[in-house]
């Protein structure tokens, strides 16, 4: 079990705003690979009213120590009033793989 690294996941409504966050995201360091999904369709409750949205969608990989630094990136770049901001712990994984990670974020 690998600890302290997350995947952490959100969405925009669109593919520039998401690519902004990422580029931000990578310049500070704050993840060494980020990847954008999309358009996803997006069905959820908003003010009392089911909404259905096209959206974009992303996996940002990093320490769980990073976690408050890249929610306030995400929050400062994001165009949401409430964007969808989840940490999910990375449990086990490619060695190799975790290895790169570890050394790209400890720079």
């Amino acid at each position: 079990m690998e600890k302290g690294y997350i995947i952490i996941i959100t969405t925009t409504k669109t593919k520039k705003d998401m690519e902004k966050i990422s580029n931000v995201l990578l310049k500070e360091k704050l993840s060494p690979c980020i990847q954008i999904f999309g358009p996803i369709i997006s069905n959820y409750w908003w003010k009392g009213k089911l909404e259905t949205t096209k959206e974009w969608f992303c996996f940002i990989k990093s320490k769980k120590e990073f976690y408050k630094k890249i929610e306030k990136v995400i929050k400062r770049h994001h165009p949401y009033k409430i964007p969808e901001i989840i940490a999910i712990p990375i449990c086990n994984g490619n060695k190799g793989y975790l290895n790169w990670l570890k050394n790209e974020l400890n720079y």
